[in-house]
């Protein structure tokens, strides 16, 4: 039978143990410095490609044909004046084509390799490569009440509350809105609302949508405020605007267009949001779905640089997955976990910075569906090197509920699925040669004090905060812990203590003066 680390350690000679187990519980309560934590955001993934290069090749030709011949409807006359300034075909049938040479221009000259910022710049994200992070994302309408095991409408004030917990999240790298503040009905009110609780709730990258162009502005000048000018958030802009600008199958989307030509306008990077379900508003086959995609973006791409030369826009090709016996969606198949790897490789195969789903859940609670649904499409989607992974913790329900205990719990996935993501370094010193000498023939026949242990300890492994991995007797002991009540005791801990103070009283009197709707009141945070 199995025995554990300490009963090993306890049955080693002590002239042999050398303190292990003193000098174990030592090296886990010391700091790491980031560059030397066994995961931490950025790490180069890359190792996963269901694609080989001439299914990317093949894949690049058929968005390329598909944007000359089929091309998009449904533009707006700005978009028009701005597309046919750069070369693209306004035709007899009310539809914009985009000859390849534009397509190619255009990527070739995109923004890349650049930096999504936090308020707080330890928080910066550089988006490059296969470098991965891991984020929020989404609009649901619920919230998923694990104690009640019931569902309840999301308010604003729970976008602010999940924004407070990801803040304390070590492996949850931006806070994108999750949710939809329903107690918002006025559209200027919810955008606006959304922003600020988003905004004082975290001091990570944050992404937000807007409703119409016109509540733009209004946003605009609460950024500016809280960086300090226009000139500082245009140099450092720690928000992005997902924008879903196409409606699948390869039609503009009208309002979505007026707010992306203001957030451009205004200096907002842009998620470039295509979001087709595969065998409803996208092709079945999961290669044609991908081809929509990319050639959806692609659009995306030329409009915004044709307003804008160079400016940053994230690759967020985003199609999901449909039962195709009800033709409800499948976030959490294994089906989505594949269109997410290819569209992280198909943006890597032009070089941009890239976007998608995961951890969408079809479980409509934290259970072991949630997990493995999750644990599935999270560590492929960073074993493939996508730079930025939005839906990856707190969803359920495919997109329909949230649940703040689920944050805590998917933080721990998430940081397995980073140290995946990290792989195996094979170096001289790992290898260990001289370490397997050292202990089998000087030592004790085995590593639990050996100096290599105690020194990889912290920096090779990486331990969850809240899952379990006590032997069934400290199990027995310890009252029988469940992971979900570990959960909901952290999520009420940090909801009762944590309230970060990064924008300071006199900017948030400044901004209620100037916005009298904002109306999250100041007693639910913590004033």
């Amino acid at each position: 039978m199995p025995v554990t680390v300490d009963e090993q350690q306890a049955a080693a000679p002590a002239s042999r143990r050398s303190g292990g187990r003193e000098a174990r519980r030592a090296m886990r309560a010391a700091p790491l410095a980031q560059d030397i934590n066994p995961v931490r955001p950025g790490l180069e993934g890359g190792r996963y490609q269901p694609l080989d290069r001439n299914d990317m090749d093949q894949i690049h030709e058929a968005v390329l044909t598909i944007l000359e011949t089929v091309g998009f409807a449904n533009a707006i006359p700005s978009c028009i004046a701005a597309l046919t300034r750069a070369g693209a075909q306004y035709g007899a049938d009310g539809r914009i084509r985009f000859p390849r040479a534009l397509v190619l221009e255009t990527v070739a000259k995109a923004a890349r390799h650049f930096t999504l910022h936090g308020q707080d710049e330890r928080h910066d994200m550089v988006v490059q490569g296969s470098r991965v992070h891991y984020g929020t994302a989404g609009a649901a309408v619920h919230v998923v009440d694990v104690e009640k095991r019931e569902y309840r409408e999301s308010l604003l004030q729970d976008i602010y509350d999940a924004a407070r917990i990801v803040d304390a999240m070590d492996n949850i790298h931006f806070f994108q809105r999750p949710m939809v503040a329903r107690d918002m009905v006025d559209p200027a009110d919810l955008d606006l609302n959304t922003l600020y609780a988003c905004l004082m709730g975290t001091t990570k990258h944050v992404g937000t949508s807007f409703t119409v162009r016109e509540n733009v502005a209004p946003a605009l000048d609460m950024l500016y405020a809280i960086a300090g000018g226009e000139a500082s958030f245009r140099a450092r802009p720690f928000v992005s605007n997902s924008n879903c600008f196409v409606v699948p199958p390869m039609k503009f989307a009208e309002d979505a267009c007026g707010v992306l030509e203001a957030c451009v306008e205004g200096g907002i990077p842009i998620l470039l949001l295509s979001a087709g379900q595969a065998g409803a508003t996208a092709p079945a086959a999961i290669a044609g779905a991908v081809v929509q995609a990319v050639a959806e973006v692609l659009a995306g791409l030329v409009y915004v640089n044709a307003l804008v030369p160079g400016h940053p826009c994230i690759f967020g090709t985003w199609p999901f997955v449909s039962d195709l016996r009800t033709g409800a969606m499948s976030g959490g198949s294994g089906e989505q976990a594949l269109l997410t790897a290819a569209c992280a490789q198909m943006a890597q195969y032009y070089d941009l910075p890239g976007g998608s789903a995961a951890g969408m859940a079809d479980s409509k609670l934290p259970d072991a569906q949630s997990g493995y649904e999750k644990g599935i499409t999270d560590v492929m989607a960073g074993l493939s090197g996508l730079n930025l992974v939005y839906e990856s913790a707190g969803m359920h329900a495919s997109l329909l509920g949230f649940c703040l205990e689920s944050l805590i719990i998917d933080n721990d996935m998430i940081g397995q699925c980073l140290r995946c993501v990290r792989g195996i370094e094979v170096s001289e010193a790992s290898l260990s040669v001289a370490s397997i000498a050292d202990v089998c023939l000087n030592g004790p026949g085995h590593y639990l004090g050996h100096e290599q242990t105690l020194r990889l300890m912290q920096t090779e492994y990486f331990y969850p905060a809240i899952a379990d991995r006590f032997s069934p007797k400290e199990w027995n002991e310890k009252s029988r812990p469940d992971m979900l009540q570990r959960a909901i005791a952290e999520k009420r801990r940090i909801l009762e203590t944590h309230f970060p103070r990064h924008i300071s009283r006199e900017i948030d009197d400044a901004l209620r003066a100037r916005h009298a709707n904002i109306y999250l009141p100041r007693k639910a945070m913590g004033w």
